[in-house]
C-alpha cells in the first residue's frame, strides 16, 4: 500500500469516528511520537549498520574522510542558504 492510499484511509477513519474515537487515536499518536527511537531494538537498522561497517572493513565501501565531508556539507548549505 502506498503513502497516499494509507493517507486517505487514515482521513477516512479520522472523518467517520466520534468524538472520543478521535481523541484516543491523537493521543496515540502523540504518545508513540514522543518513545525514544532506540536503534539497537531495531534489527533491520542495525543490521544494515553491520553490512555499512563490514564493507568498510572489506575497502568494498571507501567512506568519506572528515574533510570529503565536511566539503560536501559546506557545498550543500551553500546551494541551499
Amino acid at each position: 500500500m502506498n503513502i497516499l492510499t494509507i493517507r486517505q484511509k487514515l482521513q477516512d477513519i479520522i472523518d467517520n469516528a466520534d468524538d472520543e474515537k478521535v481523541e484516543e487515536i491523537f493521543i496515540k499518536l502523540i504518545d508513540d511520537a514522543n518513545q525514544p527511537y532506540e536503534w539497537w531494538k531495531d534489527e533491520g537498522f542495525v543490521a544494515e549498520l553491520e553490512q555499512i561497517s563490514t564493507d568498510m572493513d572489506s575497502g568494498k565501501d571507501k567512506g568519506f574522510t572528515l574533510k570529503e565531508s565536511m566539503a560536501q556539507l559546506k557545498a550543500r548549505l551553500n546551494k541551499n542558504g
